[in-house]
């Protein structure tokens, strides 16, 4: 059931699976992954659902029996696990299925563990497919997209200082109709020391990536695509080299956001570290090479006292605003011509009509520089 083994004509079973390429899967939006759980959960094809037919604890059994015993023996124990498996499957959750139901069934590597499952489907009367080359060929093909599809699109990007908003700009872009590409929402992390959300662990690189090139296959190159102005990496997961590529050669926007307001918005937004000074104490600790043990201890000192205002504008003037102005200048080329907005307040309905001021601004622009563009 696990290991390789020299191709054999292709059995009844295998010529009854009608296969498709990784290029076919936006025909079929019903997706199952009959990989193990702990296989599925760094990565998988987005829209799937993990219908294991070997959790980890009997695929590593059977791997076991395969080495120590042999092949024979493996499969003869795989396959009664697998039948068992596939069994609860139509009991549950694919009992109430419609006749017409036509899902893509993928494995590793479109071997035995999908074929196994696609084949039973079929003999039911369903029009399972199985995905040929499994995981390892939507792997392939999210990478090919991931270095293809961002030249394809005209970016606008959201710059601005820290606690500017670009944030809920984008969102209030988005809930206005406009293409948005939220790459911390994908990265779960807001960019920055202190970006872990709370509670919520990053994804996995290869999750991080299969998210962005379903999100970028969606986009309609006649529209212009918003996105955050971001550095290399986003917490621990990078953003693809051919999509910063495209962000940095593009025209920006630049949210200019009055220091009072900045500040507010970061209390709104880092809420959790001002219920924990410790764990934001232990953050701040980080920065001692950059700006010394005095400096940290005086901010732990206003982080212990609650001075959040002052504490906040200190790390403001003395951190981020630098260290974000020298990484604009530097990697976005356009900044000197961006579009300039001004938030009067940090409120929804403040950048809803920000969003739409942006947009019209953003279009008007499309028209004089790309005429095709609406």
């Amino acid at each position: 059931m696990t290991g390789e083994s020299p191709r054999q004509p292709a059995s009844a079973a295998e010529r009854a699976v009608r296969k498709v390429g990784a290029e076919e899967l936006r025909a079929y939006p019903e997706r199952i992954d009959v990989r193990s759980p702990s296989e599925f959960a760094e990565d998988h094809i987005p829209g799937a659902e993990n219908h294991a037919v070997l959790d980890d604890v009997e695929r590593a059994r059977i791997g076991t029996l395969h080495a120590k015993e042999s092949a024979f023996a493996a499969k003869r124990a795989g396959a009664a696990l697998v039948a068992r498996n596939i069994a609860a499957m139509l009991e549950g959750p694919f009992a109430g299925k419609p006749h017409n139901w036509a899902p893509v069934v993928y494995c590793w590597r479109g071997g035995q563990r999908s074929r196994s499952l696609a084949h039973m489907l079929n003999e039911i009367g369903w029009r399972a497919v199985q995905l040929d080359g499994g995981y390892r060929a939507y792997r392939r093909h999210a990478i090919a997209m991931l270095a293809t599809l961002p030249a394809r699109f005209r970016f606008e990007v959201i710059c601005g200082l820290t606690g500017s908003g670009k944030s809920r700009l984008l969102d209030a872009l988005a809930a206005d109709g406009a293409q948005v590409l939220d790459l911390e929402a994908f990265a779960k992390h807001r960019g920055s020391l202190l970006g872990d959300l709370p509670d919520e662990g990053q994804p996995s690189q290869k999750w991080f990536e299969s998210q962005l090139a379903a999100a970028l296959e969606r986009l309609d190159p006649a529209h212009p695509v918003y996105v955050e102005s971001e550095s290399k990496k986003i917490g621990s997961v990078q953003v693809p080299d051919a999509l910063l590529t495209a962000m940095r050669a593009a025209d920006c926007i630049r949210v200019d956001t009055p220091e009072r307001l900045r500040v507010a918005l970061l209390k709104e937004e880092y809420a959790h570290y001002l219920a924990d000074p410790a764990a934001l104490t232990t953050r701040l600790a980080h920065l001692m090479p950059l700006h010394g043990k005095k400096t940290i201890e005086q901010w732990t000192a206003a982080a212990a006292a609650g001075d959040w205002d002052a504490l906040v504008g200190e790390l403001l003037s003395r951190h981020y605003d630098p260290t974000y102005s020298r990484a604009i200048e530097r990697n976005f080329t356009r900044i000197a011509g961006a579009i300039v907005v001004t938030p009067t307040d940090i409120g929804e309905d403040a950048f809803q009509r920000l969003a739409r001021e942006v947009d019209s601004q953003v279009r008007s622009r499309c028209r004089t520089f790309a005429p095709g563009m609406t």
